[in-house]
């Protein structure tokens, strides 16, 4: 099973320009599977059956494995069946009839724009690691983009000038532009606080830590919760909560669907469309509230 599930990742490498998460999250998902029927005593793929499959399920669901996840086995293994039905590697296509959980679609945590400026206006300082925090905290609330599109920005990624980055997922990229604030904030950390940082080396990441290294999602989710708690927001904030504070002030406050969709680099505008759902749901409770004769 190792060399269809390599050929796979190829394929999807060379020929689907998949994005690297998605690809890592394939791989990931299907040596556990991989693993698991060895241990059934399974190695030969033309060898698995439905009710192979159907067992690694009900494995899943035994040990209490959350329904996303779940789901999303599922989607990995049908992905990886319907390449290798297509290529001819198998004759039956086993993960057909796999059928995914329900999920209850949680509504993200959203803050309030007024405790966001809160956050942001947090780093204070004059000290190096401030002045880049600042610039990386408003530069993820003003565009939206991933943590880990926002620790793989380079520097020509940016143009200070016009007010734009290019951010890239995988061989896709969008421009998205970015206000006053993030400018400022940038401009200051690029003239002369990352050069502090990098210390006569050389770096093409726009952020770095204090070593002069690329900075780390697990660096900007400490830099993140400490500034949360000094801010005292007491919602459990992750580092996706200012990507979801992004789109939901966006949309509330008129921006259309589609525009939001693009600059988020959502496929699928049912994505971007929980953003609008939340709008509706707060004018329904302000209408509830206020509404003399609701």
């Amino acid at each position: 099973m190792e060399t269809e599930i390599n050929s796979f990742i190829i394929y999807l490498h060379n020929v689907k320009k998949t994005s690297e998460n998605t690809v890592l999250s394939y791989r990931r998902d299907l040596v556990k599977v991989k693993r698991y029927l060895e241990e059934q005593g399974i190695k030969d793929v033309r060898k698995i059956t439905s009710t192979n499959l159907n067992s690694y399920i009900l494995y899943l669901e035994k040990n209490k494995f959350s329904a996303a996840t779940i789901s999303r086995n599922i989607a990995s293994l049908k992905a990886f069946y319907h390449y290798m039905y297509r290529e001819g590697i198998v004759n039956t296509d086993a993960a057909e009839e796999l059928h995914a959980p329900k999920i209850e679609k949680k509504m993200p945590e959203i803050l309030s724009a007024q405790d966001v400026i809160k956050l942001l206006e947090q780093p204070v300082g004059d000290s190096p690691k401030e002045i880049r925090d600042k610039a990386m905290l408003e530069l993820l609330y003003a565009t939206g983009i991933r943590v880990s599109e926002l620790t793989n920005l380079m520097v020509n990624d940016v143009n200070l000038q016009v007010g734009y980055i290019l951010c890239r997922d995988g061989e896709k990229e969008r421009v998205i532009p970015f206000g006053s604030e993030a400018k400022n904030a940038l401009m200051r950390y690029l003239e002369k606080t990352r050069m502090d940082m990098i210390s006569g080396g050389e770096s093409e990441y726009l952020f770095v830590n204090c070593s002069g290294q690329p900075m780390s999602r697990q660096g900007f989710w400490k830099l993140l919760k400490y500034y949360a708690k000094k801010a005292g927001i007491t919602a459990d904030i992750t580092p996706h909560t200012l990507r979801h504070c992004f789109a939901a002030h966006l949309v509330e406050n008129g921006a259309d669907l589609r525009s939001v969709q693009e600059m988020l680099g959502h496929s699928d505008i049912s994505t971007t469309q929980i953003y609008a759902n939340m709008n509706q749901n707060r004018i329904r409770e302000v209408y509830a509230r206020a509404h003399p004769r609701h």
